[in-house]
């Protein structure tokens, strides 16, 4: 396995790969709330299901970005 940072990668794909997957964790978190539809979310291992208007706004997390 490659340890380098993407942002070092020769490939564009995969240098862009990273804001891509975030930009997509956004939108699935927007059509969550719209829907009233819950997210399955991996957090320390575990996998959680999460209510909508428990979705953190700036890092998706349920609880704001603190431990539970």
């Amino acid at each position: 396995m490659n340890s380098k940072p993407l942002v070092q990668s020769r490939d564009p794909d995969l240098r862009a790969s990273h804001a891509a997957l975030l930009r997509a964790a956004e939108r699935a978190r927007a059509l969550a709330r719209q829907t009233g539809t819950r997210l399955i979310i991996s957090y320390g291992g575990s996998l959680r299901r999460v209510a909508p208007e428990k979705l953190g706004v700036a890092d998706g997390s349920a609880d704001g970005g603190k431990a539970p």
